[in-house]
């Protein structure tokens, strides 16, 4: 019988503030084959939003079903990013991708990226997406047209702070121009898992 160690794929983590651009740069990567990666569904226990769909977008939980997942300790990283309003990636998911020989890529929150990071080392890549000003931030919230205006303003508040991490990553890709930073992404994305 034939001994073959299966290949442990690598990490690649997208974080930065809500409006930056990270998502649609990580939805075009899930499409480049050549890649091979699979995209980490992260855990929140916040309602959802428009077309959203659980088990696809994130594994939407109750605020006491996290709670209780965290004692049990099943995740990665977690975080209450709001009051009572949870994200984290379950050790289980990244352990079934990993197995399957994927490269996982998450699109976490700055913190959560960071302590991903922390904890997978040379297997993981930080990559921050900063959008090019936070004129320019506002204004692809308010075009999103998802959030009230008090969850702006606070988006907003949080990513003053966020944006003060953004040396702790291994890349900072700045986000102005959409092609330009997926062309971007792409390059640093192949370059770290050959």
């Amino acid at each position: 019988m034939e001994n073959t160690k299966i290949k442990k794929g690598k990490l690649i983590i997208f974080s930065a503030p809500s409006g930056s651009g990270k998502t649609t740069i990580v939805q075009y990567l899930l499409k480049q084959q050549e890649l091979n990666l699979a995209f980490s569904i992260s855990a929140t226990s916040r309602k959802k939003r428009g077309a959203e769909i659980d088990a696809q977008d994130y594994y939407f939980l109750s605020s006491k079903k996290f709670k209780k997942l965290i004692k049990k300790d099943k995740f990665i990283e977690f975080e209450e990013v709001y009051t009572d309003n949870f994200y984290g990636t379950l050790k289980k998911e990244v352990k079934r991708l990993r197995k399957e020989g994927k490269n996982v890529i998450f699109d976490i929150d700055v913190i959560g990226g960071l302590n991903i990071k922390k904890q997978f080392s040379k297997k993981a890549l930080s990559i921050f997406v900063k959008p090019p000003s936070l004129i320019e931030m506002e204004r692809r919230l308010r075009n999103r047209k998802t959030d009230s205006e008090e969850k702006i303003i606070e988006r907003l508040a949080k990513a003053e702070k966020e944006m003060s991490y953004a040396n702790k990553f291994d890349v900072i890709l700045v986000n102005d121009d959409l092609e330009t930073a997926k062309n971007n992404a792409y390059t640093v994305v192949k370059t770290f898992i050959s």
